[in-house]
């Protein structure tokens, strides 16, 4: 039973790698053929506006599920570890992506916000034509918010909860199908206080930049799984104020 049990999260592991580097597959191939037109046109309002509207969406969501899976694979796997301690039916692996499903549905509905806010930054000519860069001023307010949120005690508590499965797990366990569905959607809801802010500057660094994609998906996967995480976060987050400040300073001196 152990082996079945450690094949089973094997095939799970590989599954959701799989969605991750179908969706990086997916923005890797439309961040080179499509952003100039979806960001360029959307910037000027047309009849076209609520299908660009749509399209902002759905490479939003794409976004969320290749750089937040990877980083929620540790948690997934002990919710069917632990699963499949406690129940030797073959419900383990059901109830597993449910979670999953629970999880995605928190941060797919950030994507929709997220594109929201996009489009209408583009419908003010706050969001620059070529890579979806916000104005400086905006950008420098965008990276000093997000740096005061990593001192905060809303984003520590977030933190401490994805940082660690088993300790998530006995607090929150729930029985059942529904149990897992909402299991993934308190876990989701921890995860995205914890990454909102950040994740909010992609406007900085340009809504389909891959680089800024790769670095803040590589970020939030440190800051889940290296020691000292705290640390990580209030570096970071001096890093972004430090940025933002000096971004803003310089936009009042050239007034």
């Amino acid at each position: 039973m152990s082996t079945l049990h450690a094949r089973e999260r094997l095939l799970t592991w590989l599954a959701l790698m799989s969605l991750a580097i179908l969706a990086w597959g997916y923005l890797i191939m439309h961040g080179m053929h499509e952003p100039m037109s979806m960001n360029g046109n959307m910037a000027e309002p047309s009849d076209g506006s609520l299908s660009l509207l749509v399209t902002a969406t759905l490479m939003w969501s794409v976004m969320m599920v290749a750089m937040m899976l990877p980083s929620a694979s540790p948690m997934i796997l002990s919710f069917l570890k632990i699963h499949q301690q406690r129940d030797r039916k073959l419900s383990a692996s059901r109830n597993t992506w449910l979670f999953v499903a629970g999880y995605l549905a928190v941060w797919l509905t950030f994507a929709v916000i997220a594109a929201v806010i996009q489009w209408a930054l583009q419908q003010g000519a706050l969001l620059s034509s070529s890579m979806g860069h916000v104005t400086p001023l905006l950008g420098g307010a965008l990276l000093m918010t997000a740096g005061a949120f990593q001192f905060s005690g809303l984003k520590q508590a977030c933190l401490s909860k994805c940082r660690s499965p088993l300790s998530f797990l006995m607090t929150e366990w729930r029985e059942g199908k529904s149990g897992a569905l909402i299991m993934g959607i308190r876990h989701g809801a921890y995860c995205t206080g914890c990454c909102w802010a950040l994740m909010l500057l992609m406007f900085v660094g340009g809504v389909m930049s891959l680089v800024w994609m790769a670095g803040l998906a590589v970020y939030f996967l440190a800051e889940k799984l290296l020691p000292q995480a705290e640390k990580i976060s209030r570096i970071s987050g001096i890093l972004f104020a430090v940025v933002g400040i000096v971004i803003l300073l310089t936009q009042s001196t050239s007034f």
